[in-house]
């Protein structure tokens, strides 16, 4: 066992921090090294891996902003049914 494997933050360890834009940033940055097909085998597994968490970060902003803009039409339709 290596000791950089406990040394070294996960894929997904700073990705909770990440806005919006920033992951998707990165994400298509970790995209395109991918489909270059110019990185090791091992490199690749993890840009994958980092691409999973900024992948999944980006829908949970998206989902996120879903629910704000569906709660603003819902508060909106009760707002205009009172009037």
């Amino acid at each position: 066992m290596s000791q950089s494997s406990t040394a070294t933050p996960s894929a997904a360890d700073d990705v909770a921090r990440l806005s919006y834009e920033q992951a998707r940033e990165e994400l298509v940055a970790v995209v395109q090294r991918l489909e270059a097909g110019q990185v090791p085998l091992e490199e690749a597994l993890g840009l994958w891996e980092r691409g999973e968490a900024l992948a999944a970060r980006c829908q949970s902003w998206l989902d996120e902003a879903r629910n704000r803009l569906a709660a603003v039409a819902h508060q909106q339709t009760d707002a205009d049914a009172e009037h």
